[in-house]
């Protein structure tokens, strides 16, 4: 999220939060792509992470994007920490560790969001090479030890820095030593949003196997090849995961609201000040828990908006969904994980083709290959198949829906083009990981410098 929501709208009762999520649904050709995605900065001297201070830090970084592209900053406390395009069409944040994010702007097709993609890291190039910075596209940090990796000065980190050693074994990891690809995509109606949540929700573990990329931990294998979703297997199980009441045959947005309720919250803003609020869920601020802690302490919609934010389940329901399974990983992975999902997804056709290949696939099931996938991606058994067999059946459903959409750049090309990369992982068999791994115990000689040389943007 590029920046905290201050809509200072009293919720009256908990209708208005359901509506809230509801007001998300639009006409089909309405719909957008929104991708994101997140990359490890790293000065090219001695591969050293980058701090946020100094003539050749973060802030210069951000500062230098601020000259180059005209974008306002956002702000926190003095300090620059992001910058939004002044309409609205996009915005550049910072994760934990520094971790660079570009928030892109909804666009139609994924010919757009390519280029998008493309213009950002030339646009980041030019600003960042004189500095001597160059990115990472990792799912997980391979190098760094917790300790040496710098913290950014964000107040909404510094709560949840605190409050996440209470709730999981590697919250502090997931916050400043991951990396994420995620596509957010739009809804026509309750009744759509939940076969869609409920299709990506089953197929989330096959996008996580096709984009394992984080096989090192601090200099060697840490016997992983997604160390980014075992991660998120112990980071803080009320928020995160695959919720269960999503599967129910009525699911629907007062499900999600009454869920989202009863998760402990993270903070709330009031005069642009962040306030700990973890020790009370959303419910029990509605009936005045914070009243005598904080002036105006009573919840607003922008409060509600930036709960939903600290949520994370592996599909998350904001005005939109939120596909949230797949590592960080190098430029065309980037254009690649949103044609997976609109192809699935935004053709009636391929998500009625996705629901019946997922539609008796039970809960039980589903998390089990969850918690496989991290160490055996695509090795991972799903009653009488792998999950490489699934994979190849996936992307011919996604390969159709892409096409049926028949959205042509310059060049007179379809969308189809961009599961390439997919493509290449189901016919070899083996992940990016795994490629990695090899490389680790063949022509890089047991050392993980390489990686800052092959993997960077």
């Amino acid at each position: 999220m590029a920046r905290d929501t201050t809509d200072f709208s009293p919720i009256e009762g908990v209708d208005e939060l359901v509506s809230y999520l509801a007001a998300g649904s639009r006409p089909k050709e309405a719909w957008r792509i929104g991708t994101e995605h997140e990359k490890f900065p790293f000065y090219v001297d001695g591969n050293r992470p980058v701090p946020y201070g100094g003539e050749r830090g973060i802030k210069a970084l951000l500062e230098g994007m601020r000259n180059l592209l005209g974008w306002e900053p956002i702000v926190d406390a003095g300090h620059i920490i992001g910058l939004v395009e002044p309409t609205g069409q996009g915005a550049i944040s910072l994760e934990p560790g520094g971790q660079f994010e570009l928030s892109g702007a909804p666009v139609e097709t994924i010919h757009q969001t390519c280029r998008e993609g493309n213009a950002h890291l030339a646009q980041l190039r030019e600003v960042a090479e004189p500095l001597g910075i160059r990115f990472l596209g990792l799912g997980g940090s391979p190098k760094w030890t917790l300790a040496e990796t710098p913290r950014m000065p964000k107040s909404r980190y510094d709560i949840m820095t605190a409050y996440m050693p209470k709730v999981g074994g590697q919250g502090l990891d997931m916050m400043y030593r991951t990396c994420t690809i995620q596509v957010n995509l739009d809804f026509s109606s309750e009744a759509d949003m939940r076969r869609k949540m409920q299709v990506s929700l089953k197929l989330q573990p096959l996008a996580t196997a096709l984009f394992s990329n984080s096989p090192f931990t601090e200099g060697r294998p840490n016997g992983m090849q997604s160390w980014r979703a075992d991660i998120w297997r112990d980071t803080d199980n009320r928020r995160s995961g695959i919720p269960e009441f999503c599967f129910s045959a009525d699911f629907g947005f007062a499900d999600y609201v009454e869920w989202a309720l009863d998760v402990p919250m993270y903070f709330i803003i009031r005069e642009g000040r962040y306030f700990d609020a973890t020790h009370v869920t959303f419910r029990q601020f509605m009936a005045g828990a914070l009243r005598n802690e904080v002036s105006d302490g009573m919840p607003t919609i922008g409060d509600w908006a930036n709960h939903l934010s600290t949520l994370f389940p592996d599909v998350r329901l904001k005005r939109f969904l939120e596909m949230r399974g797949a590592d960080g990983g190098p430029w065309r992975r980037i254009c690649a994980l949103p044609a997976f999902w609109v192809g699935l997804l935004y053709d009636e056709a391929a998500l009625d083709a996705a629901e019946a290949l997922t539609r008796d696939w039970s809960f039980a099931e589903v998390v089990a290959m969850r918690d496989a996938v991290p160490t055996q991606a695509l090795a991972t058994r799903f009653r009488n198949a792998t999950l490489r067999e699934i994979a190849r059946e996936a992307l011919e459903i996604s390969r159709r829906g892409l096409a049926a959409r028949g959205r042509l750049n310059r060049e007179g090309s379809d969308e189809t083009g961009y599961l390439a990369p997919l493509d290449e992982v189901v016919a070899r068999g083996t992940t990016s990981a795994q490629e990695m791994l090899t490389a680790w115990r063949t022509r890089w000689g047991g050392s993980i410098e390489p990686v800052f040389l092959e993997y960077a943007y």
